[in-house]
C-alpha cells in the first residue's frame, strides 16, 4: 500500500499493543483547505491528530504510527469502551465538513478508504461492527465524517455495518409515528447496537436524544436527517441488532 510519510507530534509517547486496536474511527478535516487541515494536524499546539490522512487525491499520508495513541477521539464513548483514542485507529479524510461547503467524498479518497482499512482490518483483525464514524462515539459534539461519507458502498467490503432492508419498505415507513414504547424500543436497539444512550449531566433530556437520533440518522437514513424517530428508523435499528449475532 502506496503511503507519505507527515509525522504529527500530537500522540500518547507510552506504545499499545496490537490486541488494543479494535476500533476504526473515520473523521472529516471539517477544515476549507486542505493545506490548513495538515498544519492543524501537524502543529503540536492543536494537540490534535489522527494516524492517517486521505488527502483530496487519494493519497494516505501516515501521521502517527498504528501503536501509539493518537489524539482524534476526545470525549467519546461506544459500548463499555470510553475515551476511545485508546483502543482505535483514527482516519481523517480531507473535506470541508458541514460549516464549510461539505462536498461529496472523491472516487479516489473512496478507494483509498477502502483500501486502507481493508488492510487495517485484517492487520488488527477488527470486527465489522467496530467501523465507526466520529459522530458514532461523540453524537452529541461531532457529524462528521457526516450522511456523505459512503457507508453502504463500504459495507459491502465487510467495512462497517448496514441493514439489509428494502428501499420500497423504508419509503413506505418513513415520517410514520410510532408509540412510546416503540420509542424504548428503538433506544435498545441502539444501546445494543453500541451507541452510548447515557446521558450527560449538563445536557437536557431531549437535545441530548435529538442528537443520538441525527447521528443515527446521518449514517443510516442519510435522506431525511431530522433528529425524530419514526418506524422507517425503528426498522433499521431492528435489523441492525439481528444482524450482531
Amino acid at each position: 500500500m502506496d503511503t507519505t510519510l507527515n509525522y504529527s507530534p500530537n500522540f500518547e509517547i507510552k506504545k499499545r499493543k496490537p490486541k488494543q486496536i479494535k476500533f476504526i474511527i473515520f473523521h472529516y478535516t471539517g477544515m476549507k483547505k486542505e493545506t490548513e487541515a495538515i498544519e492543524r494536524l501537524t502543529n503540536i499546539k492543536s494537540k490534535v491528530s489522527s494516524h492517517y490522512l486521505i488527502k483530496n487525491n487519494g493519497e494516505i499520508v501516515i501521521m502517527v504510527p498504528d501503536l501509539y495513541e493518537a489524539w482524534h477521539a476526545g470525549v467519546s464513548s461506544w459500548k463499555n469502551f470510553k475515551s476511545l483514542n485508546k483502543n482505535s485507529i483514527g482516519i481523517e479524510i480531507s473535506n470541508p465538513g458541514h460549516n464549510s461547503n461539505y462536498k461529496k467524498f472523491s472516487k479516489k479518497q473512496i478507494q483509498s478508504i477502502k483500501k486502507l482499512s481493508k488492510f487495517l482490518i485484517e492487520k488488527y483483525k477488527i470486527n465489522q461492527k467496530n467501523i465507526l464514524g466520529h459522530s458514532d462515539i461523540a453524537p452529541d459534539r461531532k457529524k462528521d465524517p457526516g450522511e456523505k461519507f459512503p457507508w453502504k458502498y463500504l459495507a459491502q467490503f465487510g467495512i462497517g455495518k448496514w441493514h439489509s432492508l428494502p428501499h420500497k419498505t423504508l419509503v413506505k415507513n418513513r415520517r410514520k409515528k410510532i408509540s412510546l414504547a416503540d420509542k424504548k424500543n428503538f433506544y435498545l436497539n441502539l444501546s445494543k447496537f453500541g451507541y452510548s444512550i447515557k446521558r450527560p449531566k449538563k445536557q437536557k433530556k431531549d437535545k441530548f436524544l435529538n442528537f443520538i437520533n441525527s447521528a443515527f440518522q446521518r449514517r443510516f437514513r442519510k435522506d431525511l436527517i431530522d433528529g425524530k424517530i419514526d418506524q422507517e428508523c425503528l426498522l433499521i435499528s431492528k435489523n441492525l441488532v439481528k444482524k450482531l449475532d
